[in-house]
């Protein structure tokens, strides 16, 4: 048993390397700085409990996709990912959410002088 510590310190790294690296928005029940927090103070709980229920679903090693992840056609790509992204349904719901950006923002002008 005089290789425990080293297994140890080998799986505290790839789950170090492993959260850093992971798509905050394929992060499980927690945000991904409560993991890394997590996975730094309590090195060999931490790094169980990562691999078993924070890691993303499909995740590869390091970050990568793992399984082929569709390509988005969308000009933002990043805000694919987020769970709970409002979507407008329809264009009217599109132009009433345009409009009442332009009217906040034409308030702000107006009250910044």
């Amino acid at each position: 048993m005089p290789y425990l510590g080293l297994l140890i310190m080998i799986l505290w790294v790839f789950c170090l390397i492993d959260v850093i690296t992971a798509d905050e928005g394929g992060v499980r029940h927690l945000p991904k700085m409560m993991w890394l927090l997590l996975v730094i103070f309590i090195p060999l709980a931490g790094s169980i409990v990562w691999l078993l229920v924070g890691r993303p679903i499909g995740g590869g090693i390091w970050g990568g996709a793992g399984v082929p992840q569709r390509r988005s056609n969308s000009a933002y790509p990043e805000y694919d990912t987020r769970p709970g992204r409002a979507v407008g349904t329809t264009p009217e719901a599109d132009e009433e959410f345009l409009r009442q950006c332009r009217a906040r923002a034409e308030e702000q002008r107006r009250a910044g002088g």
